[in-house]
């Protein structure tokens, strides 16, 4: 298909970059997984997988099934880990493609077990412990007794346990290291019962960043892996580079005169006679609705006010006086143009939400160009 005039551009590079970065945080030989799950969190998690990989990432990991496989079959060979415990009926494709998961019932060990003693192989599993995110896991008081309950099992390999933070981002949270204990206390009745927990691992991106006393034997970095940040208080501590920018070339341009209105519910009209540009990207492709009249567009360099209420696959920009476009010329919503700069958490704040978000939203429908 020909090319859309509105894209995102994907900087390898960056991405090569930002994961050295991590990885540099941590004490030699603390394993690093580069979570590209939802497709990359936007930006491609097949190119982004084999950069991450190729600047020394030692694992990846994915959301769902689905992700996985279309890592396997694009030829990625490294451990892939499954961060949730997947339905019944995926347990043969598990087995099969040396896939990862993360196990908190019994009933999944079961049956993981039964179909890795029919394949003729040993499943590995990561013991996942719900330390107090209250999502998915074994309670911490019970994570002795059930990884002694699922070392019983043939075929099962336990090669790690893990646990999610849920307040990591916020520098001395009670909460935070309320987890730490619950998690450290989990691991000791553990080696009491005899199980080894193997691979410990707890660290997310802003852990990673944040709390060194947290990296235990692997971190999982997924946020910061694409150049944003998980928090506030991250911004000083990693010199992480954005890997995306959106792009758009204005498809439409005319003039209105004063009080002509723009868009849906004319929630914007001309204080004066002015020109509107028009750029063929909308709530469709990631530009939430709650930016209508609230976000900036660089043009020719300039801060550019976006006007009158994001449709699904267009938004109208005004042009500031002594300004002109024509059809073809470039906008950029996220990124770099002359000497100014607008960040993807310029935009969250505006649309009230974060920038996981709204990369994520960027990638599902734009054309995507690799550098």
């Amino acid at each position: 298909m020909p090319p859309r005039f509105a894209r995102v551009e994907i900087d390898l590079g960056a991405i090569a970059h930002n994961v050295r970065l991590l990885k540099a945080l941590t004490k030699q030989g603390t394993l690093f997984v580069a979570v590209v799950k939802a497709d990359g969190y936007g930006h491609g998690a097949v190119q982004v997988a084999k950069a991450a990989l190729e600047a020394g990432a030692d694992r990846l990991a994915v959301a769902t099934l689905a992700e996985a496989l279309e890592l396997r079959e694009a030829g990625v060979t490294a451990p892939l880990h499954l961060l949730q415990e997947p339905p019944p009926t995926s347990a043969r494709f598990v087995v099969e493609h040396d896939i990862i998961p993360m196990v908190v019932s019994r009933e999944f060990g079961v049956l993981l077990s039964r179909v890795a003693v029919e394949v003729g192989v040993s499943a590995r599993f990561h013991l996942k412990i719900d330390t107090g995110m209250n999502r998915i896991g074994v309670r911490a008081e019970d994570a002795a007794d059930f990884a002694s309950r699922l070392r019983d099992l043939p075929g099962l390999e336990h090669e790690g346990t893990c646990t999610h933070f849920a307040t990591a981002e916020q520098p001395g949270d009670w909460d935070f290291e309320r987890q730490v204990e619950r998690f450290e206390v989990a691991l000791a009745a553990m080696k009491t019962e005899g199980v080894s927990p193997g691979i410990v691992h707890a660290a997310n991106s802003a852990a990673t960043i944040l709390h060194p006393e947290a990296h235990y034997d692997m971190v999982r970095c997924g946020i910061a892996v694409y150049g944003l940040h998980p928090g506030r208080a991250t911004y000083e501590k990693a010199d992480l580079r954005p890997a995306m920018s959106v792009k758009a070339q204005v498809s439409f341009a005319k003039r209105v005169q004063m009080g002509d209105g723009v868009s849906y519910g004319l929630t914007w009209r001309a204080a004066a006679p002015t020109e509107i540009a028009t750029l063929p990207l909308g709530y469709a492709d990631g530009v939430h609705r709650a930016l209508s009249n609230k976000m900036s567009v660089l043009l020719g360099g300039q801060r550019c006010q976006q006007v009158g209420r994001v449709t699904m696959d267009q938004i109208m920009v005004e042009v500031p006086r002594g300004m002109s476009v024509a059809v073809g010329d470039e906008a950029v919503l996220v990124g770099a143009q002359g000497g100014e700069r607008i960040s993807m958490d310029e935009l969250a704040e505006a649309a009230g939400t974060i920038n996981y978000e709204l990369a994520c939203a960027f990638g599902m429908r734009l054309d995507r160009t690799f550098t």
